[in-house]
């Protein structure tokens, strides 16, 4: 699907103007998925540390937040992790080059979405992104919730 056909399926059923938080610290990637998803219609902030990034969402309202994996000082999971806290119902996408090496998914990383790094990236970036915007039913739980929710219900059983 080209990046015009993207665009155009965008428009239907999604927030106008949804405030994206996207982080990562390769300035080349971050511009990149920064420049597809304004094209699309959204509005990007930028941050280059998880650290950074959770100051901007703790004082900011975003719709979404995409992050990638590994990190200086904070990566990914405890990005997500906090995240989590603050507000449990945040659709978060993780991008990493790790995906497949570390086994990441979305149960183990608490994120909504978990997408490799390759050639098909943006294609699933965009229709990860357009999908969880629309969406109506709650968010996943984050993956130590789910953990001691599953837990839980083994001891009742």
């Amino acid at each position: 699907m080209s990046l015009t056909q993207m665009i155009s399926r965008n428009s239907s059923n999604i927030p106008l103007r949804a405030r994206i938080l996207l982080v990562d610290d390769n300035a080349n990637g971050l511009a990149a998925r920064q420049s597809v998803l304004e094209e699309l219609g959204y509005r990007i902030v930028t941050s280059t540390s998880g650290a950074d990034a959770f100051e901007q969402f703790s004082s900011h309202k975003f719709d979404l937040v995409i992050t990638d994996y590994k990190m200086p000082r904070m990566d990914g999971l405890e990005l997500i992790s906090r995240l989590r806290k603050h507000t449990p119902d945040i659709p978060i996408v993780l991008v990493s080059g790790y995906v497949d090496t570390l086994g990441l998914n979305e149960i183990s990383t608490g994120a909504d979405v978990v997408i490799q790094k390759s050639s098909n990236e943006v294609s699933h970036l965009v229709r990860s992104v357009n999908r969880l915007l629309r969406r109506k039913s709650p968010p996943k739980k984050p993956a130590i919730a789910q953990v001691a929710a599953a837990g839980s219900k083994r001891k009742k059983g």
